[in-house]
């Protein structure tokens, strides 16, 4: 029944051909809204792990005004962690983000830079009530917290996770469309030869199989193809994204992430191809019963 699906597919190439092709765009799509919304997930966590609130604190701040307005923080529940940062340890974080640009690093000392408290809370709902708190210290001189930031990659992620499973249920209706159109196409083109075999005593099942392994082919094809488009892309692009994203661990990406990347697609290929094969064989069922 193999071998019957195999010839299928050489005797009508360009039918298969159009199949593999229009499954392996949408494959290769969906691929890609699911890595770009791993990476913008990653992205999200790093964000979020670093401080979220910077409280720039005044020159003439003591040691002892620095405790308390950490013991003060570190009381609220919503804080998660507080870290102080002296003008020393700026500087060197200064030299360390500015390190290709050697005319910035000339005109810096830890003098002009302040010293400050890092914030990270729970929660981000949580970043202007801790925010605020500090303003109202004596000792700090400004606050800046990046609410908005986290806030806009969250709702962005929001945003590509809706259309991407909208794009996703389309594209795969495409396919199984495509599928059952070409499958029907050749089921309707060998009338004769399944007459021939119901007379030889060929059960349905016996006639129905290649069919179905002919769409399961076309599946098992589009998933390999894609994943390696998909890969291959990444691959591409990674100098570029390493650059651009520079100090967020999103590169390179696991070998093991791929494969079970390549595992999800395996399954919905065959999954398509299946049904569309079922659906092509359920059309013509008065030709093949």
């Amino acid at each position: 029944m193999i071998k019957t699906a195999k010839d299928h597919i050489v005797r009508s190439p360009y039918q298969s051909l159009a199949a593999i092709f229009v499954l392996t765009l949408s494959l290769f799509l969906l691929s890609a809204f699911f890595l770009i919304g791993s990476g913008s997930q990653v992205i999200l966590r790093h964000f979020e792990s670093r401080p979220q609130v910077s409280a720039y604190l005044k020159d003439e701040a003591a040691t002892q005004d620095i405790d308390l307005v950490k013991a003060k923080i570190q009381g609220n529940p919503k804080v998660k962690k507080i870290e102080f940062i002296s003008k020393e340890q700026a500087l060197e974080l200064y030299k360390e983000q500015n390190k290709d640009k050697p005319l910035l690093l000339e005109m810096v000392s830890a003098k002009i830079l302040p010293a400050s408290l890092e914030v990270s809370t729970y929660d981000l709902s949580s970043l202007k009530s801790v925010a605020e708190t500090l303003k109202q210290e004596e000792m700090v001189e400004d606050v800046v917290y990046h609410e908005d930031v986290v806030s806009s990659l969250s709702n962005w992620m929001a945003t590509v996770r809706k259309f991407g499973l909208g794009v996703a249920v389309f594209l795969l209706t495409i396919a199984i469309m495509t599928i059952l159109i070409i499958l029907g196409m050749k089921i309707s083109q060998r009338k004769e030869e399944i007459e021939i075999l119901k007379l030889l005593g060929a059960s349905p099942l016996h006639i129905c199989a290649p069919f179905y392994f002919e769409g399961v082919i076309y599946g098992v094809l589009a998933a390999f193809i894609s994943w390696g488009l998909s890969y291959g892309a990444i691959l591409l692009s990674s100098s570029f994204l390493t650059q651009f994203l520079a100090g967020i661990p999103l590169l390179p990406v696991s070998p093991i992430f791929m494969l079970e990347v390549l595992g999800g697609l395996l399954f919905l290929g065959i999954f398509v191809g299946f049904v569309g094969s079922v659906l092509a064989v359920s059309r013509f069922s008065r030709t093949i019963r």
